[in-house]
């Protein structure tokens, strides 16, 4: 019989440190986010932030967001960027991939527009390493019977 590594992740730990690899793909200037979307324990889609399909990043023309001087968490309409979360669910559907039932792992916890995507496409789980905060996006995930948990980096 063989013993199993103790070393060896979780399925939770997995997928936070590939939604981790995933951020570093970030084009973001302010804040690499990434994300992972799984269903039955496999990858089905994944998403980081950054510019939409054939406009230019903002690592080669610079933040709209630092040169208007917006706040963190706010105005997310003056942006070039996709959040991770929403890349995440629109590479599903561009490869019509169904998201309903899905996991979501990411590295932030979601804003207020990704809650409300990921209430849609049918995400029943989110797990989130924090390090931002949307009282009403978890309220809106709450009322949705959305499980959330947010873990602790080591």
């Amino acid at each position: 019989m063989h013993k199993i590594r103790s070393d060896r992740p979780t399925w939770d730990e997995y997928f936070l440190q590939l939604a981790e690899l995933v951020a570093s793909r970030s084009t973001c200037l302010r804040r690499q986010v990434g994300s992972v979307l799984v269903r039955d324990e496999r990858i089905i889609s994944t998403g980081y932030n950054g510019a939409p399909r054939g406009i230019r990043h903002c690592l080669e023309v610079g933040c709209l967001r630092e040169k208007e001087g917006i706040p963190s968490g706010q105005r997310y309409e003056l942006c070039r960027g996709v959040h991770a979360e929403q890349n995440a669910i629109i590479n599903a559907a561009y490869y019509g991939v169904a998201t309903n039932g899905a996991v979501l792992y990411c590295t932030n916890q979601p804003c207020i527009i990704c809650a409300r995507m990921i209430i849609n496409a049918g995400i029943i789980k989110v797990i989130h390493l924090g390090n931002f905060d949307d009282k009403l996006a978890l309220e809106f995930m709450e009322e949705a019977g959305i499980e959330i948990i947010h873990k602790i980096r080591d």
